[in-house]
């Protein structure tokens, strides 16, 4: 009987070196890192082809690859209140110290194929139904922590503004210059919500104030902070991280 040696499984600091030699942008066009990759999939990497294989493999994870992934039933997993992460790490495209405090004349502007382009309150959004989740945030990083956000179902906002829900897109551009975008399936997901307040209080600007979307269903970048217009439409604009290579459907 023939017996097969069992291949050793590759860790991030296996192949850490050639990661680096690829660089950022090349590594991540495909929207996941190494760390990021295993965590969201499950998956072990084995020796059979090298770390060139691995590589590959993630570069090819393309747009039409996570399409057929991603399932508008599937609920990101929820924790109880014991697993929420704190001290929770500050991230954003800057730097801490550079966190944008909310404009005064501030409103959530609504655009696009909608029927009421009429702008939002804060105090309107909290007058509308409230979720809470107790969810994991994944950084494109290959980092993850667990927080507790709850706010306004984008779903139900979408429809109350009367969006064409066949529009493909739902584009985010924020007060701090940041823009991304989602699909219309991700953005009537139940568990993608506005943000109002994080760990039972209203946001601060380090976290997103006034609100910010949450979307546990896909990778951290998604979850745009200091949202101030909420923009639907057929026509795929990107978003920061986006145009500069970043796959933009970024799912988990």
């Amino acid at each position: 009987m023939i017996k097969f040696r069992q291949k050793p499984v590759i860790t991030e600091d296996d192949i850490r070196r050639d990661v680096e030699k690829l660089g950022r942008r090349a590594f991540l066009r495909g929207s996941l890192s190494l760390g990021g990759l295993a965590m969201l999939t499950g998956c072990n990497l084995s020796t059979d082809s090298g770390a060139d294989a691995a590589l590959k493999s993630m570069l090819k994870f393309d747009d039409k690859i996570q399409s057929m992934l991603f399932d508008p039933e599937r609920l990101a997993q929820t924790y109880p209140a014991s697993a929420i992460t704190n001290p929770f790490r500050f991230n954003a495209y800057y730097p801490d110290w550079q966190v944008r405090p909310v404009p005064d004349d501030w409103k959530l502007e609504v655009a696009g194929d909608v029927a009421n382009k009429s702008s939002w309150t804060i105090d309107a959004l909290r007058n509308m139904p409230q979720e809470s989740q107790i969810t994991r945030h994944i950084c494109i990083e290959g980092w993850s922590q667990i927080g507790q956000w709850s706010g306004v179902p984008l779903h139900f906002f979408l429809r109350t503004i009367g969006a064409d829900l066949r529009a493909r897109y739902v584009k985010f551009i924020c007060f701090d210059d940041y823009t991304t975008s989602i699909d219309m399936a991700s953005a009537l997901h139940p568990q993608t919500i506005l943000a109002l307040d994080f760990l039972e209080k209203p946001l601060t600007p380090e976290w997103g104030a006034p609100v910010r979307l949450r979307i546990p269903t896909k990778l951290g970048f998604k979850s745009a902070k200091h949202i101030r217009v909420i923009e639907v439409s057929n026509d795929y604009s990107g978003g920061y991280w986006e145009d500069q290579g970043y796959d933009w459907f970024a799912g988990v």
